[in-house]
């Protein structure tokens, strides 16, 4: 696993719960550290559950090797890119990976919105690239998006629908489009909440009541935006904007302001809410 952060993280997590030996990289000690505490914490949360034991979560917890060192991939059969959702990064990323991986290697990028077909070709191994899009919180979610790029090999493809099976998650098969299936639905959603509170049609607090309880939403729209980063969020309405040259993925220029203020949801502790109140206080 290639990132630390909370997709990293989640995805080490179950791959080590179903058997599978993890080496966990990132650049920053910090993020390593946190990212161990916060598997602990939630495999803590499922054996209270009695969805695991407390063997399976020691068991597990070992499988996990945090690394700062790309050489630790040498023996790997498959590595999941989980970094920022900026393409010169994960190129970057690939550039610098490549070289200590195996030929047989499978590479995989677990962007939400981004050409596989475009990573790909900036690697050594197209016919073994593809995208793995795992939802967040990752434990928890039963979804993966799998999506093959014009290259991906038949044997890739059923090696990572494998690999669904034995973490007991469902997988939906995209084309290579712009966002994807999740994403080409649910963030123009989000756009449009933050368009309804720019131009007045109402606050932060009616907008999520109102899809809360007359949708049937399990979280409003602006707190789904706070959830997954608001920067996130930008960079996926970016990447439909360009990919499909349509007017009606234009990303709200109150998003746009959102980001640049560094108000980029939970993580940054401000978005929509200001998470240093107890409850979460509507910002607009």
């Amino acid at each position: 696993m290639v990132g630390a952060g909370q997709m990293g993280s989640g995805i080490a997590h179950v791959c080590a719960l179903a058997g599978l030996p993890v080496v966990l990289l990132d650049t920053k000690a910090d993020a390593l550290d946190k990212a161990m505490a916060a598997i602990a914490r939630n495999m803590d949360r499922q054996v209270a559950k009695e969805a695991i034991t407390a063997g399976q979560k020691a068991d597990a917890l070992a499988r996990v090797t945090p690394s700062g060192d790309y050489a630790d991939f040498a023996d790997a059969d498959l590595v999941i890119e989980t970094v920022t959702e900026k393409e010169e990064v994960k190129r970057a990323i690939f550039r610098a990976l490549t070289p200590h991986l195996k030929p047989s290697c499978i590479l995989a990028s677990n962007t939400s919105s981004i050409s596989i077909t475009r990573l790909a070709a900036g690697t050594d191994r197209p016919d073994r690239f593809i995208g793995i899009h795992f939802m967040n919180p990752v434990p928890v979610m039963k979804l993966i998006e799998v999506i093959r790029g014009i290259a991906t090999a038949e044997p890739t493809f059923q090696a990572v629908q494998a690999l669904a099976a034995r973490l007991d998650k469902t997988t939906a098969v995209s084309e290579d489009f712009p966002a994807f299936i999740v994403n080409r639905i649910l963030v123009p959603m989000i756009n449009e909440a933050v368009y309804a509170l720019y131009e007045g049609v109402a606050g932060v607090t009616a907008i999520d009541s109102a899809l809360r309880l007359g949708a049937n939403h399990k979280m409003g729209p602006l707190e789904l935006a706070d959830f997954i980063g608001l920067d996130t969020c930008l960079s996926i309405m970016q990447v439909l904007h360009e990919g499909l040259a349509d007017s009606k993925y234009r990303p709200c220029p109150l998003l746009v302001k959102y980001v640049e203020a560094g108000w980029l949801g939970r993580k940054t502790g401000r978005g929509f809410y200001d998470y240093g109140a107890t409850p979460p206080r509507p910002t607009r």
